[in-house]
């Protein structure tokens, strides 16, 4: 069956596609669909983004859609920048900018606790959604390290590790991320039901 990654980001369309790597399932990405809108990522929290963006594309598209919103949360700055990650610097969207703007509010901050989360969010045609969450926890450190991954995994050190998510390869970090929990977790729950789907159509 083909399955609708209601995201842009290439980045993000690469880890999906080298975890769930599922016999029958065929990722598309949004920018295969012209018509499809741009749908604003206007929630308070990561399940309604996610749920948002599935159910919007879902009815859209008229076919099974798969979102996700995901983000970093730091302890010390009171969960931010939690769902404005993305874009907490401002725009244009600059990855180094948001590093930056971290690294300066966390200067002599001896609490460096932090995790990424991801909802995965997986709607059918008509709408009807279902979600799931995965969580990485670790810690901010005081200087941007390695040159793989995006965002803030140059800053981010996962509990049980010395190493960024930016200094392991992408083979690594798809083991331990929050989007390979929330994917694996969303394969346990979901693959009858996909299953069904691709049967049916």
């Amino acid at each position: 069956m083909r399955l609708l990654l209601a995201t842009r980001n290439k980045h993000k369309m690469q880890e999906v596609s080298a975890i769930l790597r599922v016999q029958g399932i065929d990722l598309v990405m949004t920018d295969e669909f012209p018509d499809l809108p741009d749908v604003v990522e206007d929630g308070e929290t990561f399940e309604a983004n996610a749920i948002k963006k599935a159910v919007t594309l879902a009815r859209v598209a008229g076919m099974w859609t798969l979102a996700d919103d995901s983000g970093l949360e730091i302890d010390a700055l009171e969960g931010a920048p939690g769902v404005y990650s993305a874009r907490y610097a401002g725009e244009p969207v600059s990855y180094e900018a948001n590093n930056r703007k971290v690294l300066e509010q966390m200067e002599r901050v001896t609490n460096r606790r932090a995790r990424f989360r991801c909802v995965l969010a997986l709607s059918d045609p008509v709408g009807s959604v279902r979600t799931v969450e995965g969580r990485c926890e670790g810690r901010i450190i005081g200087q941007p390290r390695g040159r793989h991954g995006f965002g803030y995994d140059p800053i981010f050190v996962p509990d049980g590790h010395a190493r960024t998510f930016a200094e392991m390869d992408g083979a690594e970090k798809n083991r331990i991320s929050h989007r390979a929990v929330a994917l694996r977790a969303a394969w346990d729950a979901w693959a009858g039901i996909l299953a069904l789907a691709g049967a049916g159509q």
